[in-house]
């Protein structure tokens, strides 16, 4: 474990860089995935952002064997990752993920309840609107220039203090930013009340990741659960009257009520 943590040290810093191959697109369908990318990333890629990443900090000489693409170095840096993965994010994975959506749920109230403007507005604490350029505080002056390319938002449950992106301009354009504290540790702190002591944890952060609509395979992929599992849950979901599912097109989107939504936010009527 010291020699995982001891990696992820010299590799990911607090600050102000990291390669960009540490975090491929293809991580948002699970850890394999994202490990797999990282291990195809070309030789040229490595080297370039090693190298980037040695103008901001000294960096140790088995360094080397990952920016030439060593297989065994790779290998073992994949090794690695999952083993810090399964001893300090996986057992903590529901909190994580019901934070995350708790925080996706209220970001996508915003957008639909007032448009751009009152997401961006909402957002004001971390970062500043000021059309047409949205300004974030952080150790180095940069300008990321959209080209029309438009801009992914991602709520970070790690992320601290200031949104961060990518290194390379030339990627898809990403804005990490940190979730709201006030739902970082709500889960933590419940003590087994609210919606998890109702629903059961699992069934619980089934609703709270349909905060966003999103498919069966979406659910089951997000909670890392089976496909199977998390169709009954949402079978009784939506039989308690606490999500919506449609079809589109091909896939089967489910959706919160607003009934599911008071749950969540804790804000169900009382009976007189």
């Amino acid at each position: 474990m010291k020699t995982c943590a001891r990696l992820l040290d010299v590799l990911a810093p607090l600050g102000p860089y990291w390669p960009d191959f540490l975090t491929p697109k293809q991580s948002e369908d699970g850890l394999d995935s994202g490990l797999d990318a990282l291990m195809s990333t070309p030789r040229g890629r490595l080297r370039g952002e090693l190298e980037r990443l040695a103008l901001h900090r000294r960096l140790p000489g088995w360094i080397n064997n990952i920016a030439v693409g060593d297989v065994p170095t790779l290998t073992g840096m994949g090794t690695a990752m999952r083993a810090y993965h399964e001893v300090a994010i996986a057992p903590y994975h529901s909190l994580i993920q019901a934070a995350v959506a708790a925080d996706r749920a209220q970001r996508g109230r915003d957008l639909l309840e007032r448009g751009a403007e009152g997401l961006l507005t909402g957002m004001s604490t971390i970062m500043r609107w000021k059309p047409p350029v949205l300004e974030v505080s952080y150790d180095i002056d940069s300008e990321l220039h959209l080209r029309g390319r438009g801009i992914t938002f991602v709520p970070s449950y790690f992320c601290q203090r200031t949104p961060v992106t990518l290194g390379d301009h030339e990627l898809p354009p990403v804005l990490i930013y940190p979730i709201e504290e006030r739902f970082r540790w709500a889960q933590a702190t419940s003590g087994g009340r609210g919606v998890e002591a109702l629903l059961g944890g699992t069934r619980s952060a089934v609703l709270l990741t349909l905060a966003t609509s999103a498919t069966t395979t979406e659910v089951a992929r997000a909670l890392q659960i089976s496909p199977a599992s998390a169709s009954r849950h949402t079978t009784v979901l939506r039989e308690a009257g606490l999500i919506v599912t449609c079809r589109d097109g091909a896939a089967v989107v489910h959706t919160i009520t607003p009934l599911g939504a008071a749950l969540l936010n804790g804000r169900l009527p009382v009976a007189s």
